[in-house]
């Protein structure tokens, strides 16, 4: 009776400290590696070939929804990785495609208008889709503007898909390190000087979210190359919305 009090008490401990430290990333991590550039670019072909190692990843991301006991980092890795992964998931359901916009014209779903409204996520009780997750979990609970730089849907102008998934443990260097190199990128980003740049668009859409502690420039200021004026001229660059393969 004593050996079955004790064993019980080490199965209570091993599933506090499972819940304690989140889930691992491994799986994604190595499939990024292997099907992802430094570029950012996607070897979809590549990785539907190995799409049942994803679907794994999937599944343990949908048995294991971030509970209370996890810190900040690790449910908002959880919640990056997951977005990137199940827009993987998304393109490969229907690939080929040339843009993941193709998606939303080719699904006869009612009140589905876009690939981003089809709810195909299942985490733990909920069924989401990926503007569930970044509309009303990432942006409403994390308030992280570098977020933006780290979310990826499958197009040529997002910023690039990271060759590696988000860890807790160092997720605020990446998260700088994405915008750094979102912002580096003249196909993304340009400057002329400190007077003008020619800006994604993703900082024209989400506006709001850069300008909570300060302008939009000041905030561009910490992470760009060449540092602006207050007064310089801002213009927005088309979207390329082709398939990041």
């Amino acid at each position: 009776m004593k050996k079955l009090s004790v064993l019980i008490v080490v199965l209570l401990i091993s599933q506090i400290t499972l819940s304690q430290v989140g889930v691992s990333h491994k799986m994604y991590d190595e499939l990024l590696q292997q099907y992802v550039d430094e570029k950012g670019m996607v070897d979809y072909k590549g990785l539907k070939q190995n799409r049942a190692k994803l679907k794994s990843y999937l599944s343990m991301l949908e048995a294991n929804a971030p509970t209370n006991t996890w810190t900040r980092d690790q449910k908002l890795a959880y919640w990056i990785n997951a977005y990137n992964a199940f827009t993987l998931e998304l393109i490969l359901e229907h690939y080929p495609v040339g843009s993941i916009k193709d998606i939303g014209s080719a699904i006869k779903i009612p009140f589905v208008n876009t690939p981003w409204d089809i709810k195909f996520i299942n985490i733990g009780e909920e069924e989401y889709d990926l503007n569930n997750i970044e509309h009303g979990i990432i942006r409403k609970e994390f308030e992280e503007p570098r977020i933006h730089f780290a979310l990826v849907c499958a197009a040529v102008s997002c910023p690039k898909l990271q060759n590696r998934a988000f860890q807790p443990d160092r997720l605020d260097q990446q998260l700088t390190k994405a915008a750094k190199e979102f912002l580096a990128d003249p196909t993304k980003n340009s400057f002329k000087g400190s007077s003008q740049a020619t800006l994604s668009k993703i900082f024209n859409w989400y506006g709001g979210d850069f300008n909570n502690n300060g302008t939009l420039i000041e905030f561009i200021n910490q992470y760009a190359p060449t540092e602006l004026s207050n007064d310089a001229n801002i213009d927005w660059k088309d979207y390329d919305w082709a398939l990041n393969e």
